[in-house]
């Protein structure tokens, strides 16, 4: 184990902080409930964006950029979703050394001034559809945060796109609970449950909301990305609407959905271990890291020429990096890189140079094996691949043998205290058994999977009948 990591088995939050700070990918900010995101972390933030940002354009989407602070008076224009986002609102009162007229609120969530300008933006169906997404910064009020799962401030992107009829708006809002499914699952390698959330989980001012939910290593869910249909509640609160081929006036649809550098946490507690950060290659701002060990300047000279020669054509195709700084010692470098979770190291030493080799070591098994020279520029695209695939079978078979089908009460809450995991139950559908659920298990029903199977059953808290099992965990 890495000095200066808490194992998993003995205190998993305390664990979960020193990957953090010994990967240096984030720190507390002097304002409490804010973090910074240090230039490790920033660049996985980065990776994500990059790849979230090929599929939305891909999907037809079109980035744009709206302000971060919000007249009060649109906050109240929608009634679901001022109350929901009330608690969590932060207010400017004052600019310029004077009281504002009207309050600004500093955006939780942006519909209410997207709204306002779509109003301006619609006046006909050949205006639609309007496919939006913007990469942004909010802020919630938060009182217990977390690195990157919960503070105060964070970043994300937010979608908001505009429709001529339902079905497009529904279209839309599972397309892009596919997108980030597939996203998590081929990017992040991070198996994900995908359905909707009951009422007492949905977006505020939603009509529907669906989710991603992942389970981390200590069994618990991390709800990892939403997708909400609106339908017509804020074109109604802002009176947005169209002329129909047939010149009749309608409200318009909507969605918007999101994800946000909370997907870094989900990172680090799918992935990681005792020794530091894990990531999957395809997130990686380094792949591979070479470390040549010397003892004298001819030896280096001669290993670094050795290692441009096998490197000669890497740039573009594969992200790495030699590490030749000789302030500090190779054992060093080892766990520097090992805690900063890259991919695959390459050890050489004048031993290996001669044999025309390096050593490889993964970093999410350990695993060490000579590599000839002649054969590494083609066996690392390979072994890349190979350890995503398997860091993504890792944690599928963690989550699958983690889920459980429970119908006695007694024995769930039993077992949600001694062992945690997934839950299939049946339930009854009624918020008041929800609550129940909540309060006497501190566990909440995370999705409705979307290709749940019907299936007749007896509510486990009420007896009811019930016509599919629904997926519960306690969370973060």
């Amino acid at each position: 184990m890495v000095k200066g990591i808490t194992k998993r088995s003995e205190d998993y939050s305390k664990w979960y902080l020193d990957v953090i700070a010994t990967a240096k990918l984030a720190d507390y900010a002097p304002v409490k409930g804010c973090m910074v995101i240090r230039p490790n972390g920033y660049a996985i933030w980065e990776r994500m964006q990059a790849e979230l940002d090929r599929m939305f354009k891909e999907a037809g989407h079109v980035n744009a950029y709206f302000p971060l602070l919000i007249p009060e008076s649109f906050m109240r224009k929608e009634a679901d979703h001022v109350e929901g986002f009330a608690p969590e609102c932060a207010t400017v009162t004052h600019g310029g050394g004077k009281k504002l007229d009207e309050p600004l609120v500093i955006r939780p969530t942006s519909e209410t001034v997207i709204w306002s300008m779509y109003k301006d933006w619609i006046q006909s169906y050949r205006d639609l559809p309007i496919l939006i997404n913007q990469w942004a910064n909010v802020v919630r009020w938060e009182m217990r945060t977390r690195l990157f799962l919960r503070t105060m401030e964070f970043l994300w992107q937010e979608g908001h796109t505009a429709h001529a009829t339902p079905e497009e708006g529904q279209e839309e809002t599972l397309k892009i609970l596919n997108i980030y499914k597939t996203f998590a699952e081929d990017f992040m390698a991070m198996p994900v449950l995908a359905g909707v959330k009951t009422e007492k989980e949905r977006f505020a001012g939603a009509k529907e909301t669906y989710a991603i939910e992942a389970m981390m290593q200590d069994k618990r869910a991390l709800q990892a990305g939403t997708s909400h249909n609106l339908g017509q509640n804020f074109a109604k609160a802002f009176d947005v609407k169209f002329q129909d081929k047939e010149g009749n006036l309608k409200y318009v649809w909507a969605t918007s959905w999101g994800v946000s550098t909370r997907l870094i946490g989900g990172l680090i507690m799918t992935h990681s271990d005792d020794n530091g950060l894990v990531i999957p290659p395809k997130l990686a701002p380094l792949q591979v890291v070479i470390i040549p060990i010397w003892k004298s300047d001819d030896e280096k000279s001669a290993l670094l020429n050795k290692i441009d020669s096998v490197t000669s054509d890497w740039k573009g195709k594969i992200l790495f990096k030699v590490d030749d700084r000789d302030n500090y010692r190779p054992g060093w470098k080892f766990n520097e890189w090992e805690k900063q979770g890259i991919p695959i190291r390459l050890e050489m030493g004048p031993r290996d140079l001669a044999e025309n080799s390096m050593m490889l070591v993964r970093r999410d098994t350990g695993e060490k094996t000579p590599m000839s020279c002649d054969n590494i520029t083609r066996e690392i695209p390979a072994l890349l691949e190979t350890i995503q695939k398997d860091m993504f079978e890792k944690a599928r078979d963690y989550r699958d043998n983690s889920t459980y089908e429970v119908d006695d009460y007694a024995e769930l809450k039993e077992r949600l205290k001694s062992e945690g995991g997934f839950y299939r139950i049946h339930w009854n559908g009624k918020r008041e058994t929800e609550d129940r659920l909540q309060n006497e298990t501190k566990a909440t029903i995370r999705v409705i999977e979307e290709n749940a199977p019907k299936e007749s059953g007896k509510c486990i808290l009420s007896g009811e009948p019930s016509e599919r099992r629904v997926v519960i965990a306690k969370s973060y």
